[in-house]
């Protein structure tokens, strides 16, 4: 319920500062958008600080961050090849919903400090987060196996991180927003988002159903995390 909460928040704010920007026709899309996409994580920033993480569960909270940050610049010279969306899935199955966002977005801002920072970074953090938020709702009620994992890591992101990626590069892009020029854009990156979504579906399907596995058993053993995670 709580993260239904924060998801409607996050609509809500959004909804307020577009009406705020068409009323006094502002035409600064590329802004609009940023102060939209800013304003849409804060919601779910707020919902993980009033949780009250304990120091185990930020410390396993950034290694996942910094996992997806490796994962994702060990393979900086080969196009969209890249493991973050796997291993932000991995992190939203074993530790929830809103952990998931945290490791999505964090993972998406600190990983751009090596590809660079710009108006495209706050496209990627929602985009990411959103994916990491929206497998920890799917897999608390579904089961997780190679099969499920790796078909919900493709949807995701190739239809959820696909297309909000894709929107900076309309915004950067196209002058006129004409129909037929927006659905160019996203047209020309369906080759990228597919070979996104298979590179995280194979790496699901390989390695996600027993590094749960592994984690939940050190969890057990040792009690890292007691938050929202399997399945509480």
């Amino acid at each position: 319920m709580k993260n239904v909460l924060t998801a409607v928040c996050a609509a809500l704010a959004l909804c307020a500062v577009a009406a705020f920007m068409i009323i006094n026709k502002t035409e600064n899309y590329l802004l609009l958008s940023i102060i939209l996409l800013v304003l849409s994580m804060l919601p779910f920033f707020a919902s993980f600080e009033h949780s009250k993480p304990t120091a185990r569960e930020l410390a396993l909270i950034s290694s996942f961050i910094a996992l997806a940050v490796v994962s994702r610049a060990a393979f900086y010279l080969i196009p969209q090849v890249k493991p973050i969306a796997a291993v932000v899935i991995i992190g939203a199955v074993c530790l929830g919903a809103r952990s998931g966002y945290m490791i999505g977005a964090f993972s998406a801002f600190i990983s751009n400090f090596i590809f660079g920072q710009g108006a495209h970074t706050p496209f990627q953090m929602v985009a990411l987060g959103l994916v990491g938020f929206v497998a920890g709702l799917i897999f608390k009620v579904i089961p997780q196996n190679k099969y499920t994992l790796s078909a919900v890591g493709f949807v995701l992101t190739f239809a959820l991180y696909g297309v909000v990626a894709d929107t900076s590069t309309v915004m950067f892009v196209v002058s006129d927003f004409s129909l037929p020029a927006v659905l160019s854009v996203y047209a020309a990156g369906v080759t990228f988002s597919l070979v996104f979504a298979a590179t995280t579906a194979v790496c699901l399907f390989i390695f996600g159903e027993p590094f749960i596995k592994k984690l939940e058993r050190i969890n057990i053993k040792y009690g890292l995390y007691k938050g929202e995670a399997y399945g509480k």
